[in-house]
């Protein structure tokens, strides 16, 4: 795969890693230069908007975290013939445990990301988020999806 597609690996997994640790500015920051796209037409761009979405929707617990484990699964990527962009496809299963939730699976789903080299390094350009099936959500988001 090369040196490019392992470090937009890491980008892939540094987002499952933060998110599961509650730190929502980290999760922010890999945006500082792309955008979430949550749902069809519901964009956010850059870090203050990513953030201000995480802190609306992400419940965290006592412990600071939200305590659930992102898996990341299936990661196909992609650089561009330029060598500058990039995109990658992967799966997500979400699993979850809080003292009112025995552990289980709460969501699943795939990433559709694009990449692009901001002063040489791998950056998130946009992510697209899919939900392929949910569970019991009521301990992980602030709303009811």
């Amino acid at each position: 795969m090369g040196d490019s597609g392992r470090e937009i690996e890491k980008l892939i997994f540094a987002y499952a890693e933060y998110l599961d640790s509650g730190d929502l500015a980290r999760v922010a920051d890999l945006f500082a230069h792309g955008r979430i796209q949550a749902a069809p037409g519901v964009v956010h761009e850059g870090a203050t908007q990513v953030r201000a979405m995480y802190d609306d929707a992400v419940r965290l617990h006592a412990d600071g975290t939200p305590r659930t484990k992102h898996l990341i699964t299936n990661v196909a990527v992609d650089i561009g013939d330029d060598g500058q962009t990039a995109k990658a496809c992967s799966s997500y299963t979400v699993l979850q445990a809080t003292d009112g939730l025995p552990l289980q699976a709460i969501i699943t789903g795939r990433y559709h990301d694009t990449f692009h080299r901001v002063d040489g390094e791998w950056c998130f350009d946009t992510r697209e988020m899919f939900v392929d099936l949910t569970g019991d959500l009521t301990h992980h988001l602030k709303f009811n999806p």
